[in-house]
């Protein structure tokens, strides 16, 4: 009898464990996407910043796979969120330049646009967004109401990082749909809120964004005042108030906290015992400015269609699922993260997207399906077409076209030496430009 009862439990112990390793192996991954703000090619360690020290991107990068083809789909703020937010081209809805505080406080992104949280929730998902919202000021636009069931940030282009004042002397920090400023260094509120949001949905499938502001001006560290206040108006520009050593000391302090800030977000997957049911993604939303910050010698800077205006870092990491030690030449754009996220949880896929999966290249290592790629900023278009790129910047501009394989820096135009190309390069140009810009009657 005793050994019968010795070989039931046996019995009852393996089948505990079979269904708890069964029920491991279906948890849907947690999904963080973590963007920069105007961090260029450049400015982190692995990607051979010599000024910047970012451990902790580099351990990610190590750790998961490292992109050298990854775009933004605007040169500047604005545009991109709106693209990674819907999975659309930004001229689809609406939003091709910049939505600022002193001209654009009543535009916004239209809550009729489904957000990549809208679309998670449908799976079961509890969303969180901490950091820079930037497409739209009302409170309509909010991201509560476009998806997400937890916001703490800020929604304007930027704010002072101690007082949390916008370009235009408003007070600019908000829980939800209400403004209720605190105290502290924005960089790391931000970090604090998502580790905290991390530790309280740690038992439930969660997806966390976490656009921070950093290291886009004003440009303060932690123990720099306050410079705006309730009224203030934007006078002399800070760059000019600093010193060149001055600006880039404190620009390499804004990029080492906000890696200190993923360490911390890491760290805490890794101790509540869920970083391999994690995948985070890391990208910044365009270039750096023309002052400040490394685009890796890349020709061109925020807000120009050349590869520094675009081309940024990126990186995926999801330990035990994407293998180690990775570099990928796969041309990306930020779009592309919301159909991905949705295949790697198994939900419905939205039909009316631009962008496309990467899952498959991401696991399984399938290249993607060639296609064209597009961007427009300012009257100006640019297309990829492998390893071409035309560049328009008006009608009565010369076109530029690049070989980019041949010419990374984008200094040998080669539109002589191929009409037929800039010919047919143009006429896709134009016929994206009439499928994804509004019609005006």
């Amino acid at each position: 009898m005793p050994g019968k009862l010795n070989s039931l439990f046996s019995l009852i112990f393996l089948s505990i464990v079979t269904l708890s390793c069964k029920a491991q192996n279906e948890t849907k991954p947690n999904i963080i996407i973590i963007m920069a703000d105007d961090m260029g090619y450049g400015d982190l360690s692995c990607y051979g910043s010599t000024l910047i020290d970012t451990p902790n991107l580099d351990k990610m990068a190590s750790e998961g796979i490292k992109f050298t083809d990854f775009h933004a789909n605007g040169p500047v703020c604005s545009p991109t969120r709106a693209a990674i937010l819907t999975g659309k081209y930004q001229q689809r809805v609406g939003i091709d330049g910049v939505v600022t505080a002193k001209h654009h406080r009543d535009k916004g992104l239209a809550v009729s646009e489904k957000t990549f949280a809208d679309a998670i929730k449908k799976a079961g998902y509890a969303t969180g967004m901490f950091g820079k919202w930037h497409v739209g000021y009302k409170k309509e636009f909010n991201p509560i109401n476009q998806g997400f069931d937890e916001y703490i940030g800020y929604v304007s282009g930027n704010v002072d990082y101690h007082s949390h004042i916008d370009q235009e002397g408003y007070e600019d920090w908000w829980v939800g749909d209400s403004i209720k400023n605190e105290k502290g260094y924005s960089t790391d509120l931000i970090t604090e809120h998502s580790v905290d949001f991390i530790k309280r949905h740690k038992n439930e499938p969660f997806l966390l964004y976490i656009p921070h502001e950093a290291p886009h001006g004003p440009f303060q560290g932690r123990k720099s005042a306050a410079e705006r206040y309730v009224g203030w108006k934007n006078g002399a520009k800070q760059k000019d108030k600093m010193s060149d050593e001055e600006l880039n000391n404190i620009y390499k302090e804004m990029v080492e906290v906000m890696d200190e800030g993923v360490g911390e977000v890491m760290k805490t997957l890794k101790e509540l015992s869920i970083d391999k049911n994690t995948i985070i993604f890391f990208c910044s939303d365009n270039g750096a400015s023309r002052k400040v910050g490394s685009n890796g010698g890349l020709r061109g800077y925020k807000s120009t269609l050349w590869e520094g205006g675009h081309r940024v870092s990126a990186m995926a990491w999801y330990p035990g699922t994407i293998q180690p030690n990775q570099v990928s030449d796969e041309t990306v754009l930020t779009m592309d993260l919301f159909p991905t996220i949705m295949d790697l949880v198994g939900a419905e896929q939205p039909q009316n997207l631009d962008g496309v999966s990467l899952k498959d290249n991401l696991i399984k290592g399938e290249p993607l399906a060639e296609r064209d790629l597009f961007w427009g900023y300012a009257g100006r278009k640019a297309i990829r077409q492998g390893d071409w790129k035309l560049i328009i910047r008006n009608k009565s501009a010369e076109p530029l076209l690049y070989n980019l394989k041949d010419d990374i820096g984008e200094n040998n135009n080669l539109a002589q030496q191929h009409p037929e190309l800039v010919k047919s390069l143009t006429k896709k140009l134009d016929a994206w430009g009439d499928d994804v810009y509004p019609t005006t009657n």
